[in-house]
């Protein structure tokens, strides 16, 4: 037997009788149809299962059942610790079947007094800290419930909620949980789910109490009657939140905006009239080790010129110190440039997407959410004296069975003893339910003596007055809400500001107004370099201040245009024959070795245009701009700043007409009240400076008269000074106004020859 071959596979498969039409039982669907549906149902589950709070009581299902089982175990404020990993267990065990590690994760943030600013859970052990440390293994740490947790839970016996299967259908757990405060907005939220996410900052509690006691009162209230309770998020870090007013308030009317917080720093005096910078507080969600990380990196790229060192001697509390370079720096100037690039300042943005009814995903206003809250809590009032209305009514049925038997003891005793049946009996003879039969069954002998009726009387009696109260209550809306404005009242007084944790932390302040070019300039390190700018256009920054230019040596062909002496923290204009104005800074020319770079690499000049003039701006003064044709005004030079490559059109001008003056026009006490114009037809015209209009663009107005050629110079003085020029041999002539009356005349005339010793060249000098 063993050495037969096996009979052959018939591959034809002509015995199988099955009929699946020739497909082999496979089935047509279309992908598209197939991906969507797939897609959807894990989209919902990643919506309603995972990433976005219910807004009634603020959670998520893995935070609602770490709750609910934390209740079951009986963890409440006043009795002993469990180790979280029994915790953990139980919730993997009986209600979400997911990580371990995610749940424990999900657990340690709920007790953090850092990322929590009324904390769920107690927890006792390393639970992490705000530097970003990871907390110990949850076999090490023990947890048990707040009293914010049990708020949360308060009446979840009483039918407060529904309850639905949990995974395997063995136990149940709560859809929601009754939520006697606004834990929403108190702690806040964020998630991030398929095609939507949400992000709502804490919140004081005592304000959100006061803003729902008013809602009770005005359902309709005007969000600025809102702002006037919650003026803004109350974070568990504290911090000082400088968003404005208006911002604030369209943040909470629309559900979507953000808060700037920055940290809280103070001036503390070190002696010898030295000082540092202390920070006490910082921002929510910022990790201390990183941001100190992150300005140490920027102190070592020397890109933070104004702080000498940063240290950290925080203990429980934080202290991060900041030592400046020098007594001499402006501690606001130190402090806007940290603002600015650290995490000293962050942006907490707020997108209160939420599921409203636990069903629908929807972006809610502030008064949404909290009304949302109240009719809750309304539902919940009403569920939970239905449920005592229930319990009520049981035991006043069984009291009333006692009484009977009280009243007609003999009579109950002998039925008892002899008759066969005697709970029918007492039901027939009594005409009572057979609930209260059973009841006088179950009573036992010692319960038979007269102050035993008498505590009953009076059971029943309170037991009546309260179904009426109850009943009453059920029947008007007045005073439900009444109920729940008392409900509010309570958790508002035992949490409240002037409790330990109740106590508001992050205050308003409005941003300081600080010079942002004096912000920009401190982050660059004041150093003395020569700029030197050549004919062909090549530019370069020696260090330190040049004694001797004539020593500069440049490229075969090309030669010095301008040299002078400026600081890295210095922006210079160039003014080119095309019109243009172009700035550029000191940090940023290249560097004196060699002959340097093109300006044109720099910037986006024309190949037409060459380089008019370079100077040092300085904010205030002005410029006499003027094409060849003899057309010019004045320009501040502030007007002419161009924060991009491809500068800033001053003067219009089109070839063959090109720029050809930028005269310095001085302000304040030097400020000049003449120009003098001279043309290439070595014609000179001084007239008052006041003729010519100041703009910040255009072609400008003519200044003299030619018949042939245009204009070769021009420069402004003082009439109290005279006009003065400089002749090829370095020598100043000056001349008053009385000298020169008749070259005066009005804007736009011929003018007359230069007088005797007037440079050969035309200029000024």
């Amino acid at each position: 037997m063993g050495n037969e071959a096996p009979p052959p596979i018939d591959s034809s498969g002509g015995d199988d009788d099955r009929d699946d039409g020739g497909n082999d039982g496979i089935e047509a669907i279309d992908l598209s149809s197939a991906l969507e549906e797939r897609y959807l149902a894990y989209a919902l589950s990643t919506i309603m299962g995972r990433a976005l709070p219910d807004v009634r009581d603020g959670l998520k299902p893995v935070h609602r059942r770490i709750l609910h089982a934390m209740r079951e175990l009986r963890l409440n404020p006043d009795t002993a610790f469990k180790k979280s990993a029994r915790i953990v267990g139980d919730v993997i065990g009986k209600y979400h079947p997911h990580g371990d590690q995610s749940v424990y994760d999900a657990l340690v943030r709920l007790s953090q007094s850092f990322a929590q600013r009324y904390p769920l859970v107690d927890g006792q052990g390393n639970f992490g800290n705000i530097d970003g440390d990871n907390p110990a293994a949850m076999r090490y740490t023990e947890a048990r419930m707040t009293e914010i947790a049990t708020s949360l839970l308060e009446g979840i016996n009483e039918d407060a909620v529904d309850f639905r299967p949990n995974y395997d259908e063995a136990d149940e757990e709560p859809v929601v949980l009754p939520g006697a405060i606004p834990n929403l907005l108190a702690n806040g939220s964020a998630g991030i789910a398929v095609g939507m996410a949400t992000n709502i900052p804490p919140h004081n509690l005592e304000e959100l109490c006061n803003a729902a006691l008013h809602l009770i009162k005005f359902p309709n209230a005007g969000f600025d009657k809102l702002l006037e309770f919650v003026p803004g998020p109350d974070f568990p870090t504290g911090g000082v939140i400088v968003e404005p007013r208006d911002n604030i308030l369209e943040a909470y009317k629309t559900g979507k905006g953000g808060f700037r917080v920055r940290a809280r720093w103070e001036k503390e005096d070190t002696g010898r009239g030295t000082w540092q910078i202390v920070v006490t507080e910082i921002p929510y969600q910022v990790q201390k080790s990183k941001l100190i990380e992150k300005t140490a990196e920027l102190l070592l790229a020397r890109k933070l010129p104004l702080l000498d060192d940063i240290n950290d001697e925080s203990a429980e509390d934080i202290r991060i110190v900041l030592t400046p370079k020098s007594r001499s720096v402006d501690p606001n100037l130190l402090m806007e440039q940290l603002f600015k690039l650290t995490d000293l300042e962050s942006r907490f943005p707020l997108n209160m997407n939420v599921l409203s009814g636990g069903k629908v995903p929807k972006v809610m206003s502030i008064r949404e959410v909290l009304r949302e809250w109240l009719e809750h809590r309304k539902d919940v009032l009403l569920r939970r004296s239905r449920h005592r209305l229930g319990q009520i009514e049981k035991r006043l049925e069984i009291l009333g069975g006692y009484l009977v038997a009280y009243l007609n003891i003999d009579e109950v005793i002998r039925i008892i003893r002899f008759e066969d049946h005697p709970k029918e009996k007492l039901i027939e003879r009594f005409e009572i339910t057979e609930v209260q039969a059973e009841a006088i069954l179950n009573l036992r002998l010692r319960r038979l003596h007269k102050l035993e009726e008498v505590e009953i009387r009076t059971e029943h009696d309170n037991l009546s007055e309260e179904k009426a109260g109850i009943e009453a209550l059920l029947d008007s809306e007045d005073a439900q809400w009444k109920t729940i404005a008392w409900e509010i009242g309570n958790i508002k007084k035992k949490f409240g500001k002037d409790t330990e944790i109740g106590a508001r932390r992050s205050t308003f302040e409005e941003a300081a107004e600080i010079d942002m070019e004096a912000v920009a300039a401190a982050m660059i390190e004041k150093e003395p370099i020569t700029v030197v700018v050549s004919q062909k256009g090549w530019i370069r920054a020696l260090r330190g201040h040049a004694a001797d230019f004539k020593a500069l040596s440049f490229k075969e062909g090309d030669r010095l245009k301008t040299a002078f002496h400026a600081e890295t923290t210095d922006k210079f204009l160039m003014f080119t024959t095309g019109g243009k104005f172009y700035t550029l800074t000191g940090d940023k020319l290249p560097g004196g070795r060699g002959h340097g770079e093109p300006v044109r690499i720099m910037v986006d000049m024309d190949n037409d245009a060459d380089i008019l003039d370079f100077f040092i701006h300085k904010p205030g003064r002005k410029r006499l701009v003027a094409s060849t044709l003899g057309n010019g005004f004045v320009v501040s030079e502030t007007d002419v700043i161009a924060n991009t490559r491809k500068g800033k059109q001053v003067l219009n001008v089109k070839l063959p007409v090109e720029a050809c003056i930028c005269a310095d026009v001085a302000t304040g006490d030097d400020a000049p009240d003449q120009v003098a114009v001279v043309g290439e037809n070595r014609k000179l015209l001084i007239f008052p400076l006041d003729q010519i209009p100041e703009m910040t663009r255009g072609k400008g107005v003519r200044l003299q008269k030619y018949k042939d050629g245009g204009i070769k110079d021009a420069k402004t003085f003082r009439a109290s000074e005279g006009v003065s020029w400089t002749d090829s041999a370095e020598r100043t002539h000056t001349r008053s106004m009385d000298e020169m009356r008749e070259y005066i005349g009005e804007r736009a005339q011929a003018g007359r020859m230069v007088p005797k010793g007037f440079p050969r060249n035309g200029k000024f000098g």
